[in-house]
């Protein structure tokens, strides 16, 4: 097998294409370090960007004192309900619907037609009926995520060559037989395509519920940061976004990785 940069051609002649995470490594220190020069040159007023340094050591003071901790695990635990509920039921019923043309063809259009709906609208409502509390946000992210994990489960199903379920069918596998050990391994992939979609709209959603209605959480941390006029408190708060999105994504990667070895 020869190397070619980033592509490894077998004797078949296939290709094979391999990540190189030292490049997107030096991607994020570049900014960082163009973060760092352009808020010290001055050429910025350091109230609207501060330098690199100055985040860091504000992030050191909060997560020194604890609080940090304490907003994270708030929105952790709100991502992690929304996320579990809202992705458990899309998988049901997406695998209903694509496996039953009599079921997909009563509760799809009613699927199609509220899904354009921004979720965020929704959580007035929500409060209304649940509360200010943790259910109805939980319920806004377990709504946002409902819809692309069951659109994309409803595609995975129907996607699932025919002759893969003849051929379980004639070995003898009854219908839930079926589902399990050919229908669901072969929709996975797209079941999986869901999930991560799921994963962004998860921390979107939290980030604007606890700017609407918390007391604790990343989404209140940089509300109350911006109220203040605390630039460098903001952007820590950002900063932990993002690093909370990597870890939920690698999260996400490992769990299909284990489900779907042989996508590698």
């Amino acid at each position: 097998m020869s190397r070619e940069g980033t592509v490894v051609r077998d004797k078949a002649g296939f290709l094979e294409r391999r990540k190189d995470r030292r490049l997107g490594v030096l991607t994020v220190l570049v900014v960082l370090g163009l973060w760092e020069a352009v808020g010290r040159s001055g050429w910025v007023s350091p109230f609207f960007l501060p330098p690199l340094t100055q985040v860091l050591l504000s992030g050191w003071e909060i997560t020194r004192s604890g609080e940090v901790f304490s907003h994270l695990a708030a929105s952790l635990w709100r991502i992690g309900s929304g996320f579990a509920v809202g992705a458990g039921l899309g998988v049901l019923l997406g695998v209903a619907l694509g496996f039953s043309q009599k079921a997909d063809d009563a509760i799809h259009p009613l699927v199609a037609a509220t899904y354009p709906v921004p979720k965020i609208a929704v959580l007035p409502l929500l409060i209304l009926w649940l509360g200010i509390g943790e259910a109805s946000k939980v319920a806004v992210i377990g709504l946002g995520v409902f819809f692309p994990v069951a659109i994309n489960a409803r595609a995975g199903v129907r996607n699932v060559d025919p002759l893969l379920v003849k051929a379980a069918l004639s070995l003898g596998s009854g219908r839930w037989g079926v589902v399990r050990k050919v229908i669901l391994p072969a929709s996975l992939p797209m079941i999986f395509a869901g999930l991560k979609l799921g994963v962004g709209i998860a921390l979107l959603l939290v980030v604007t519920a606890e700017m609407i209605a918390a007391e604790s959480g990343v989404g209140f941390l940089i509300l109350s940061a911006a109220d203040l006029m605390q630039t460098t408190r903001l952007l820590f708060g950002i900063m932990l976004l993002s690093g909370l999105g990597l870890f939920l994504s690698w999260l996400l990667g490992r769990v299909e990785r284990k489900l779907i070895p042989w996508r590698g």
